[in-house]
């Protein structure tokens, strides 16, 4: 079995920023792309970005240049550093992975962001 581990949310101000990390664990996978989803209270769960393991990112409906993602490879974890935060923001960010091999996605379970001042 996979498992998603998502680190590194909590409590910002606004224009703060926050880096989250999601690092898989468990049976060796080796993702084909990874990315970041969020939810905010009564939304639907939308895209933040994702990454390919050659690098190539796509962002969801994100104010350009605010959030960036990168990935590390070799150790198979997926960073999203956010900036300049909203309170718009605030949502429970979600990780995942997927495999090369169709249908193969695993989830996290989800790390909260909270943009309050």
């Amino acid at each position: 079995q996979v498992q998603l581990v998502e680190s590194g949310g909590g409590l910002v101000q606004p224009g703060g920023s926050l880096r989250l990390s999601c690092a898989t664990s468990g049976r060796r996978f080796s993702p084909y792309a990874m990315g970041w989803y969020r939810q905010a209270p009564g939304n639907q769960r939308e895209l933040v970005g994702t990454i390919t393991s050659a690098g190539t990112t796509n962002y969801g409906n994100i104010e350009k240049g605010r959030f960036t993602i990168s990935r590390v490879n070799a150790e198979n974890t997926v960073y999203l550093q956010m900036n300049n935060l909203k309170p718009e923001d605030t949502a429970i960010y979600y990780c995942n992975a997927i495999g090369y091999d169709p249908g193969i996605i695993y989830w996290g379970k989800g790390t909260l962001v909270t943009v309050s001042s």
